[in-house]
């Protein structure tokens, strides 16, 4: 069960860059990428990449000294996990309670809407077998 866990903030940063560097990346890849001035330790980043292998997010080779480190899943998979969590824990399991929700916030606009309608046509015709 360690791979359906929760992300934290800062494990989700680590994998975002994972996903963004494509291919195996190392502790240093990571931190660069991510924190390109500094802004967090060498040891931090293999903290969390080591608790991230340990919920079987990252698979771990080690060549060398050096461990290279690839995602198990897509972001895509990963996303929906924790939609599906978010949906079900906080809403109840509603899809319109969520959606109500969003729409509600200060932010959402014109263009969203726009969005979210083109978005919800094309989930019509999928679910109606499309065209």
């Amino acid at each position: 069960m360690a791979n359906k866990s929760k992300l934290t903030p800062a494990e989700w940063e680590v994998m975002q860059a994972a996903w963004d560097l494509q291919g195996e990346v190392t502790v240093r890849d990571v931190l660069e990428h991510l924190y390109p001035d500094g802004g967090k330790a060498y040891t931090t980043v293999q903290t969390v990449m080591n608790i991230l292998e340990k919920k079987k997010l990252l698979k771990r080779k080690k060549i060398g000294l050096v461990n290279f480190y690839r995602p198990t899943r897509s972001r895509d998979q990963i996303t929906r996990g924790e939609m599906t969590r978010l949906v079900d824990g906080v809403f109840e399991g509603s899809i319109p309670a969520v959606a109500s929700t969003l729409m509600s916030l200060d932010d959402f606009d014109l263009d969203d809407l726009e969005q979210i309608r083109a978005l919800l046509k094309q989930r019509e015709d999928e679910l109606k077998g499309g065209d």
